[in-house]
């Protein structure tokens, strides 16, 4: 069912970090992407798929981890994610690439989760430095960075408390919780 992909597409921060992750499937992730919806279908995204090793590690040092988890750098060597895609936007149409970027993303995560892997997706990233760690042409910009590997956390979604409070966070077990408003709370209306 749809709503079990959903519902399973979380943001994972904790791999297999010795799971591989064929250039196969990152491909075939980005060719789902393709064929998702643009505005004024004007295509603009451009990828790098990166699943090696040393690469990994200069992209994984560019991203910031978990903003709500403030006493928490980041994935331990062995949980760190196996594969990343940098998603690019060509400077040539700067309207829309965030639009799109979001619809791809998404596109990308839930193909992922089809496949037994997950992923997180980061807009808290050094840009300027990736740009030079990975070369990225001058005419792209980075939209969004998506960190891939074969899940090793267990996330709860809950409701949020009334008092409206959204912020993820960590039980002694290493369980990541994450509270979601209700339908009530965000649907204002039905007209019909």
């Amino acid at each position: 069912m749809f709503k079990d992909l959903v519902i399973a597409n979380r943001s994972y921060r904790r791999f297999y970090q010795d799971y591989n992750i064929s250039a196969d499937l990152l491909i075939e992730l980005i060719d789902n992407a393709r064929l998702s919806a643009s505005a004024a279908n004007l295509q603009p995204l451009r990828y790098i798929i990166v699943s090696e090793k040393e690469a990994n590690e200069r992209i994984f040092s560019c991203l910031r981890w978990a903003g709500y988890l403030p006493d928490w750098e980041g994935p331990e060597e062995g949980e760190k994610p196996s594969a990343y895609i940098v998603m690019l936007g060509d400077k040539e149409f700067p309207k829309f690439h965030h639009f799109d970027g979001g619809i791809a993303a998404q596109t990308i995560l839930l193909g992922a989760v089809d496949k037994g892997l997950g992923g997180c997706i980061f807009a808290s990233v050094d840009k300027e430095r990736l740009q030079q760690e990975i070369n990225i042409p001058s005419n792209m910009e980075i939209i969004v960075v998506i960190a891939l590997g074969k899940p090793k956390e267990h996330i709860i979604i809950e409701t949020a408390e009334t008092s409206g409070n959204i912020k993820y966070w960590r039980d002694k077990d290493q369980i990541h919780h994450v509270p979601k408003r209700k339908l009530a709370d965000i649907l204002i209306e039905v007209i019909s």
